[in-house]
């Protein structure tokens, strides 16, 4: 027998439970992986709220999660990968879980002697922030970024590449007293969020950042795409105040003139074994930091659920199997 957390249907956190049930047999092309841990998402978020499409219940939740290879495949037992995304936790049960089966394309091989609690915060995160600053913003060395959510799990994981990059960060927080932790975790301009970012912004560069990665949603997206030069990139990625539609839509009024915005939501496929082995490797050396982490335990979940959901944690929210 194993244990997985199933959720019910959307509701509150009580439709979370821990259950016992027989270890999962992998179909033919799938893997099973024994997890060692998971990272938390507001997508996972989005589905206990009843806000994800597509998704039927009962069902695991779980769009990532980190382990070992626990059945034949073409990789070998023990191997550690990380699985993500690709109907994880949607279409077919996650990774809040001792057990996933998951589709053997979504498996991310990687070699590191980091312990669980640090591997799980990294894929999910790692995929996103690296395709928003690649492919959403095509950020290069000696621009500047601003991350609108900046102590979020993304909002770090962005910051540590966008520095690798040599980039120059700007991030915000609507708390003062966590300026000093995005100081710490190589944020160049650290800014309290009061609605008038792009005041603050042009105060220390008049003509606005090179690009913003908006991480909150559309009730700050008007204000960043403000804090952006002509020519720059805003790239909406997050939302993290779980508004993400912008009504009566009308790009004229709404795009500042020579602003560009686009968005990303990629898969795991876009995360390339290379990055992720070197981020991890990165990480070991103590080159870049993940920023902070809040670690729980399986019987925790509905606590870790209740913490995500009101935003009471700084950076990532890892679970330990």
């Amino acid at each position: 027998m194993t244990r997985a957390v199933v959720l019910s249907g959307p509701g509150p956190v009580e439709n979370l439970a821990v259950v016992e049930r027989p270890v999962p047999e992998p179909p033919p092309g799938w893997v099973r992986v024994k997890v060692g841990a998971f990272g938390l998402n507001r997508s996972e978020l989005h589905t206990r709220l009843g806000l994800a499409e597509g998704v039927t219940f009962p069902r695991v939740p779980g769009i990532e999660a980190v382990g070992v290879v626990d059945s034949d495949c073409d990789l070998p037992a023990g191997q550690r990968v990380a699985a993500m995304m690709g109907g994880m936790g949607r279409v077919f049960d996650g990774g809040y879980a001792e057990h996933v089966v998951v589709p053997r394309e979504l498996l991310i091989p990687f070699d590191s002697d980091l312990p669980w609690e640090v591997l799980g915060a990294v894929p999910e995160t790692l995929q996103t922030a690296y395709g928003s600053l690649t492919t959403g913003l095509d950020l290069r060395a000696g621009q500047t970024l601003l991350i609108r959510g900046g102590t979020s799990a993304l909002g770090f994981a962005a910051t540590a590449l966008a520095n690798d990059i040599g980039a120059t960060v700007l991030a915000t927080t609507r708390s003062a007293d966590r300026l000093d932790v995005l100081r710490e975790h190589g944020v160049a301009h650290p800014l309290v969020d009061d609605g008038e970012v792009a005041r603050q912004v042009r105060e220390l560069f008049p003509d606005g950042v090179d690009a913003a990665l908006e991480l909150v949603g559309t009730p700050t997206l008007p204000d960043t795409l403000a804090a952006t030069k002509v020519h720059g990139t805003v790239c909406f990625t997050g939302m993290l105040s779980n508004e993400w539609v912008v009504r009566d839509f009308y790009p004229i009024g709404y795009l500042p003139k020579g602003v560009r915005l686009t968005g990303y939501g990629g898969e795991g496929e876009d995360l390339p074994a290379e990055v992720l082995q070197r981020f991890l490797d990165q990480v070991a050396g103590g080159e870049v930091s993940l920023g902070p982490t809040t670690v729980y335990r399986l019987d925790d979940i509905r606590r870790a659920h209740d913490d995500l959901e009101h935003n009471r944690r700084v950076g990532k929210l890892v679970v330990v199997v």
